[in-house]
């Protein structure tokens, strides 16, 4: 009987102890204010403008994605949405930087590359990525996505950069256009000028590399990864198979509330990893938005 009591206690202690993390984790989270909220707005719109064909992106003409944006300045686009996606790049001289942003697509076309048993990871491109460390590892379907386009990317940068006085540089995408933007937020510090300020800003993004990665965007790069409710294509593919996302992210509640969870894959159910412990507790219908007034779209 002693004995018994004993494990009991002891299990109990344990548990605490095992909590106590996850509970310091909750109690660090803070909700964001309304202004902090609609700060990310003019960003939003231009994510869901990325799902946008080159033609209106390019005389900005893509109806309310552009409408909402309306001091816009393209200065290229690209892309066919098949082979490679959509992409855009130009200036907003109210926020004063240079946009890129990239398509994303539907969840029915992503999710088998994301749970396919075959995942594989891929050093990143010694090309496009020179002096990047062979530790970092990132999931290869992605990696081919952002070549595709990624030596037009730059250039349409450093167009932009040539044209209008700024400084700053920020990526904007969607589902699979939040990770192809991330790896251009590795990508374009490499051929561009020192001195630049990136941001990025990824909405219902997918875990795109390692632990080394996302060590990497954490002492470099810091970015912001926007999930909505219960969307399940953030949790994808798995932390089992060694896929680990960045800090920053936030995480709108069923209730609206836009909450900052500190730290990289935050497990407190305030978050999406203790929100969606698995893929049948998400909802598909969640990953486009709305993320506050925009849902993802042209």
């Amino acid at each position: 009987m002693a004995a018994s009591f004993a494990l009991a206690v002891a299990l109990l202690v344990g548990a605490v102890v095992d909590a106590a993390p996850n509970l310091q984790k909750r109690q660090s989270i803070t909700t964001l204010s309304s202004s902090q909220v609609s700060a990310f707005t003019p960003y939003t719109w231009y994510a869901s403008a990325g799902y946008c064909s080159p033609s209106t992106t390019l005389t900005w003409t893509c109806g309310t994605n552009c409408q909402a944006n309306s001091g816009f300045e393209p200065v290229a686009s690209g892309g066919d949405g098949d082979s490679t996606q959509y992409w855009f790049v130009g200036y907003d001289p109210s926020l004063d930087t240079v946009i890129v942003s990239h398509q994303g697509t539907d969840t029915s076309e992503i999710l088998p590359l994301l749970t396919d048993a075959d995942i594989e990871k891929t050093t990143l491109d010694s090309s496009l990525f020179p002096g990047i460390s062979s530790s970092i590892e990132v999931h290869a379907g992605f990696a081919d996505a952002q070549a595709n386009a990624a030596t037009d990317v730059l250039a349409a940068v450093q167009t932009a950069l040539s044209k209008y006085s700024t400084n700053t540089v920020t990526m904007v995408g969607h589902s699979l256009g939040a990770a192809i933007s991330l790896l251009d937020l590795v990508y374009l510090p490499l051929h561009l000028p020192s001195g630049l300020t990136y941001k990025m800003y990824g909405y219902g993004m997918p875990r795109v590399g390692n632990q080394a990665f996302a060590d990497y965007i954490d002492a470099n790069h810091p970015m912001t990864h926007v999930n909505n409710k219960e969307d399940y294509i953030p949790i994808l593919p798995g932390m089992f198979l060694g896929f680990v996302h960045p800090s920053g992210e936030v995480h709108i509640e069923d209730s609206g509330s836009w909450d900052a969870c500190p730290g990289q894959d935050n497990p407190s159910t305030l978050c999406i990893v203790g929100d969606v412990p698995e893929i049948w507790d998400g909802d598909e219908s969640d990953h486009d938005g709305p993320y506050g007034p925009v849902t993802m779209g042209c």
